[in-house]
């Protein structure tokens, strides 16, 4: 009797499953994820301090952080958060933890000062496989439909009163 009342509640608050295939439930994901912030919070101290990519990361991962110790419950994180599912921010924390090894492995930080860049300009034509990112005009049927919508709005708009007319008292 005892066992079962003492059992209960704590059995209600493990999930099923995350309903997302592949995504296996993680039974201590709070206590997961509060390891996994501490780990990102010491391995981004590797990066530069002016870089905006270290102050992002620090940002949002002392704020999570801070949220996992205040809640014990995983819906309360989830709900707190609103970042998915403990599972989901489980994952994207271990991808942020390979991200930053692999931004200090890049070093896209360490351009010298004195770097400059060459800028070729000329008047070469563009080759037909590259994209000239514009877009192509928009058909006449759209222009058409604009035009009857426009002109229709302002058949059923009623005109503003303009400054110097007072409004009328009904």
């Amino acid at each position: 009797m005892f066992l079962r009342a003492v059992a209960r509640p704590l059995m209600a608050k493990v999930k099923a499953t995350t309903g997302i295939v592949g995504l296996d439930v993680v039974p201590n994901a709070r206590e997961v994820l509060i390891g996994l912030y501490g780990k990102t919070l010491k391995e981004i101290q590797k990066v530069p301090e002016d870089e905006g990519y270290r102050k992002a990361v620090e940002s949002f991962t002392r704020h999570r952080l801070k949220v996992c110790q205040e809640e014990e419950d995983w819906e309360d994180i989830e709900k707190r958060l609103g970042c998915g599912q403990v599972e989901e921010l489980i994952e994207e924390a271990q991808d942020e933890l390979k991200l930053i090894s692999y931004m200090i492995e890049w070093d896209p930080w360490g351009v010298p000062d004195d770097y400059e860049c060459e800028v070729i300009e000329n008047d070469a034509p563009v080759p037909k496989h590259v994209p000239l990112h514009r877009p192509p005009p928009l058909p006449k049927e759209f222009h058409k439909t604009l035009e009857k919508l426009i002109s229709q709005s302002e058949k059923d708009s009623i005109p503003a009163p303009s400054s110097s007319e007072s409004p009328s008292k009904a």
